[in-house]
């Protein structure tokens, strides 16, 4: 009897371990999603590359990036490829929401992807590389950039089973097709319209994942949102064009009233932490440092002004030079990476009515009759308190003074100080208006 409870009691635990077990491996677990919009930029990257890091950490069923971008820099889009293609969890990259685009790198990170979707009335391509804020490149070079570019698109999409014909034609013809036609060409894999019927749409698929085949589980998974921290959004923001000039112009604006005013510390203070802050956007962003040299022969422009008598032609030339440093900073080329021309005529005529209101000032000041010493009393009018023949007293800003006439001056008749040898003036009869 004793045996035949022990042996009930064993199967049941069996079937308890066996059906523990089948719901662990049903466990759909969670899939991370994250936002991923605007330029491909350092920034991003890192953004990317960290969300991924976190999906791998706590083995989420899959990483979905949504993805909304008119391009970027070639060396971060290249860092966020090479990163999910060494992924150790499932990559989704999902061109959403509807009306957003995956142009330029946006095309070549998800061909680098698992599974690409893309959402109804969006578009991908055009990944035709192109100069950004450099000049122009020669035929050679670009004959060079181009065939490398389509190298590695064909590589990526051969790779993830994809077109890689049209990927190709995509870098050197710079096409670009809807969402429709991509599924189509075999470009994509997906049309969802939201991340919900995504999720549905994923659950079953079957992917390769460092050559072992993984059945996707996401109709019911946790969906867990990766979001930008404070030093992503940061690094973001710095990493636009636009942020970096009014930066650069704040800086350059804090130093030269410092510079105008000596001993007014903030405006000192403020101004070098901005020039730090463009500085390390500039070195993140591809710059024409003639554009950036010429912003900075603006500045010195206007600083000379208060220093030479150009009669407001310095303060042209400011104006000119940081107009076309502003322009010639970036070249905008389909890449996202240009400086909105609002922004810049804004930054431009606020920065040059600054120079030019603290240029006017300084003049002002320069040229301004001073108010205390021996050149402060020439030309000051007074009052002959005794006669002057040619000595007396007179009396001058509520002070008695030692004074010698240059003719006979009555008493209380007024005078006016004509120079100074030490503590005594030199007057001369005022006429009375």
């Amino acid at each position: 009897m004793a045996r035949w409870w022990v042996g009930w009691l064993l199967l049941a635990i069996i079937m308890a371990g066996g059906a523990l077990n089948t719901a662990v491996a049903d466990d759909p677990g969670e899939v991370y999603v994250l936002t991923a919009s605007g330029s491909i930029n350092p920034g991003m990257a890192e953004f990317i590359l960290d969300g991924l890091a976190t999906a791998e950490k706590v083995r989420a069923e899959a990483l979905i990036i949504e993805l909304d971008t008119p391009g970027g820099l070639d060396t971060s889009m290249r860092q966020i490829a090479q990163g999910i293609i060494n992924a150790k969890v499932p990559v989704v990259v999902f061109v959403s929401p509807k009306g957003a685009r995956a142009a330029s790198a946006g095309l070549i990170i998800t061909l680098a992807s698992h599974v690409a979707a893309m959402a109804p009335g969006t578009n991908i391509g055009a990944a035709h590389p192109v100069a950004i804020g450099t000049q122009k490149m020669d035929k050679e070079m670009a004959a060079k950039v181009v065939n490398d570019m389509a190298a590695y698109v064909r590589s990526l999409a051969a790779e993830r089973q994809r077109n890689a014909d049209w990927a190709e034609k995509a870098v050197r013809q710079s096409v670009s097709i809807t969402a429709t036609e991509a599924q189509k060409l075999r470009v994509v894999e997906i049309l969802a319209d939201d991340l919900l019927d995504l999720l549905k749409k994923l659950d079953g698929r079957v992917i390769r994942l460092n050559q072992e085949s993984r059945t996707l589980k996401t109709a019911n998974a946790t969906v867990v949102y990766f979001s930008a921290g404070l030093r992503h959004r940061v690094l973001k923001r710095l990493a636009d064009p636009n942020i970096a000039i009014i930066l650069m112009m704040i800086g350059l604006a804090g130093l030269y009233f410092e510079l105008a005013h000596p001993g007014a510390v903030l405006p000192g203070v403020l101004g070098g932490i901005c020039l730090l802050l463009a500085f390390y956007a500039f070195q993140t962003l591809p710059v024409n440092f003639i554009g950036l040299m010429l912003l900075v022969l603006g500045f010195i422009f206007f600083l000379l002004e208060i220093y030479v008598t150009s009669y407001g032609l310095l303060s042209i030339a400011g104006i000119i030079a940081l107009a076309l440093g502003g322009l010639m900073l970036y070249r905008d080329q389909g890449s996202g990476m240009a400086i909105s021309l609002s922004v810049l005529l804004t930054v431009i005529g606020a920065i040059s009515l600054f120079f030019l209101v603290i240029t006017g000032l300084a003049v002002r000041a320069q040229m301004r009759k001073p108010l205390s010493g021996r050149a402060g009393l020439v030309g000051e009018p007074g009052v002959a308190l005794t006669d002057l023949n040619p000595h007396g007293k007179v009396l001058v800003q509520g002070t008695y003074w030692d004074a010698q006439a240059t003719e006979f001056i009555p008493k209380d008749a007024p005078v006016e100080v004509v120079e100074m040898h030490g503590l005594r003036l030199v007057v001369r009869r005022l006429a009375k208006s």
